[in-house]
Order: structure tokens, then sequence, then C-alpha cells
């Protein structure tokens, strides 16, 4: 039997906020119980596994991550957008790292994870728009800019720039002037 108070969405946004302070990785069945209460075999009356849980996190951060990025891009295009964007995936990175981890792991297409994945490319597509990319130069943008903006988020929370006096939020708005820079003189194809 169920106990009372305990729900999947509950466990979700306990597991979630528990990956915010301990580490996504260290999410564990184990942990999350104390927080109900609960010996760890009453978690599985709610999901069906740790992976499920996983998979439920990854699924509300990409959720949360894309309503935000949706309310920043409102009214934006061009330049103005794609640093709306950016940091709106900056700012959620550094003040939600457990889920932000979450968001990383690759959804299965049967998931509601992979259709908030998606909204984060059809988003990254309108940002594109902006700049006249069309298919196939859209998908190769989509993907540089997945990797500029997570690659600059993970070194930067995991103190990789802290060795430097040069202010990490300079070389953040450099970078984005970079992007745009890049975006708007996409080269030709090959």
């Amino acid at each position: 039997m169920a106990r009372a108070g305990v729900t999947p969405e509950r466990l979700t946004l306990a597991a979630a906020e528990l990956a915010d302070e301990i580490g996504f990785q260290n999410v564990t069945a184990s942990a999350l119980a104390r927080r109900f209460g609960v010996k760890p075999a009453a978690l599985y009356a709610h999901v069906k596994d740790l992976q499920d849980l996983r998979v439920r996190v990854a699924a509300l951060a990409l959720s949360e991550l894309a309503d935000r990025a949706a309310a920043a891009l409102v009214g934006r295009a061009g330049k103005d957008a794609l640093v709306a964007f950016a940091n709106a995936y900056r700012d959620y990175a550094k003040e939600h790292p457990g889920r932000y981890a979450a968001a990383q792991i690759e959804p299965d297409p049967e998931t509601p994870a992979a259709s908030a994945a998606r909204r984060h490319a059809d988003m990254t597509r309108a940002i594109l728009r902006g700049y006249d990319l069309a298919e196939p130069d859209q998908t190769d943008a989509v993907r540089m800019l997945g990797s500029m903006f997570h690659g600059y988020v993970s070194l930067e929370t995991q103190g990789g720039f802290g060795r430097h006096p040069r202010d990490v939020e300079v070389s953040w708005q450099r970078t984005l002037d970079a992007l745009d820079a890049v975006l708007r003189n996409w080269p030709p194809p090959a």
C-alpha cells in the first residue's frame, strides 16, 4: 500500500532537490527514503526503479529549463534571443546543478523527457531562423550552441575558470558576442 503523502510527483521533486544538494549521481533510494521517513522499498510503490526516478528528474529539469528559456525568449530575436536563451540556460545550471546534470541524460523517445528535450531543440531552431540558417546548417548550429553552452557552464560550475584573473562574466559576454558573429557569418557549404 502506498504511504500517505508519497506520490510519484513528490518523489521526483524531492529527488531533484536532493540532486541539487548532493549531486545527481549521488541520489539513491536510501537517501530519498530518509526524506520521507520510509524504507527504500516503499518508494517502488510509486516509481518502477531508480532509473525510472532518474528519467522523471530529467523530464522535470528539461521542462523547467524549457519554461525558463521560453519566458526569456518572448519578444526577442537575433542576438537578443541568443543572449536571453544562453543566460537562461546558464542561470538554471548554476541554480540547479543536480537537475542540470539530470537534464544531460539521453532521453528515451517514449518518455516525457524526450518531449521536453524537443522543446529545447525547437527553441534553438527558432533563434537560428533569426540568423537565416536553413538545414543542414541549422543542425550544425544547434550542436555548436549546445556544446558551447554546456561546455562553458560545466567548466564554470566546476571551478575551471577560477585560476585566471579575467572576469568570468566578461568572458561569457565575449563568447556570446563571438557566437552571434559566427551565426551572422555562417560559412557557405563546402
